[in-house]
């Protein structure tokens, strides 16, 4: 097991508690259903359209709360992130919206959508070279250049409170669900999505699904230790990320599996969605419905809630690949 206290973790009563912190700010997005996707999977399935959250991401929900929970000293020194797009622009807006500075470490690799969202809510973007370790490191930088507090993407006990309220309102509208399903990057969405599920109802499963490309937190899952990213090669770019120590602490105690699915099964389902349901996801969300679609998990009878996280596309980038 990670040895993280379990006193160190968040509980149901955290996010509850971000749920009051956001409540006005973020979006209760809708809960949508596809007689198209039923019958291909034999299953009931609820999607959680975090599509239609501000910043067109989840991510706002973590980075609200994080930032309406910062002291007055911390507000005063301005944030600092890092992000491949929907944390970035989530914390921007959220920044503005309570009148604080922003500085946002993107890859120079980023999808053009989102960078230009970032500079778009006011955001200041510092470009680094792809990889953690170079983003952590142009952090550290600004750190000590300029004293800024920050708020990381997902390893914060707030980031993670925050993303579980998307579980927690879909509970809400739809309380009998079998399973819930989320795709897992650095594991906040996954952390939050898990606490709220296995509090609100123990005998729930909680599955989440990842590129195959980007497979550390099914190898982090099965080993036991957070392992490293092996390769980054995926279409769904916001999953390319490593595991947060919090989140994987969260994710061995709540998760019941973490399945792979492959590059094209990916753009399928990306491709389908669009076409079946009427609604722009990014690839990144399309991973546990690709899941369900590869035959990767059985959710045949189940009645199977599937958090959408985004809608943040840069359509010339996905038409040319």
């Amino acid at each position: 097991m990670c040895p993280v206290p379990v006193s160190e973790l968040p509980g149901l009563a955290d996010i509850e508690q971000a749920a009051e912190r956001i409540a006005g700010l973020a979006h209760r997005t809708p809960v949508l259903t596809s007689t198209h996707f039923n019958e291909r999977t034999g299953a009931e399935l609820y999607f959680k359209c975090e599509n239609f959250q501000k910043v067109g991401a989840f991510k706002f929900r973590g980075a609200c709360n994080a930032i309406r929970a910062l002291t007055p000293e911390q507000a005063r020194r301005g944030i600092v992130t890092h992000s491949s797009g929907n944390h970035g622009q989530a914390v921007a807006l959220a920044a503005a919206m309570n009148g604080l500075k922003a500085v946002v470490v993107m890859p120079k690799d980023s999808a053009r959508v989102k960078l230009e969202a970032v500079r778009g809510y006011g955001a200041e973007v510092v470009l680094c070279e792809p990889g953690i370790a170079t983003r952590d490191a142009a952090v550290r930088k600004l750190i000590e250049q300029h004293g800024y507090h920050e708020i990381p993407p997902y390893d914060h006990p707030d980031i993670i409170a925050g993303q579980g309220t998307a579980a927690l309102e879909l509970l809400e509208e739809v309380p009998d669900l079998d399973v819930i399903m989320a795709p897992v990057g650095g594991g906040g969405l996954l952390a939050g999505t898990a606490i709220a599920a296995r509090h609100l109802k123990p005998a729930i499963r909680v599955i989440a699904a990842e590129p195959a490309n980007a497979d550390d937190a099914a190898r982090s899952f099965r080993s036991g230790q957070i392992e490293p990213a092996a390769s980054t090669q995926t279409i769904a770019d916001g999953l390319r990320t490593t595991l947060g120590v919090l989140n994987f602490a969260v994710i061995q105690r709540h998760v019941d599996d973490i399945v792979t699915v492959s590059e094209q099964a990916i753009i399928d389902t990306t491709r389908e969605v669009w076409s079946r349901m009427k609604i722009i996801i990014e690839p990144s969300c399309a991973v546990p419905l690709a899941a369900l679609l590869e035959g990767r998990f059985d959710a045949y009878s189940k009645k199977v809630g599937i958090i959408l996280t985004g809608g943040n596309v840069d359509i010339d980038r996905f038409v040319a690949g």
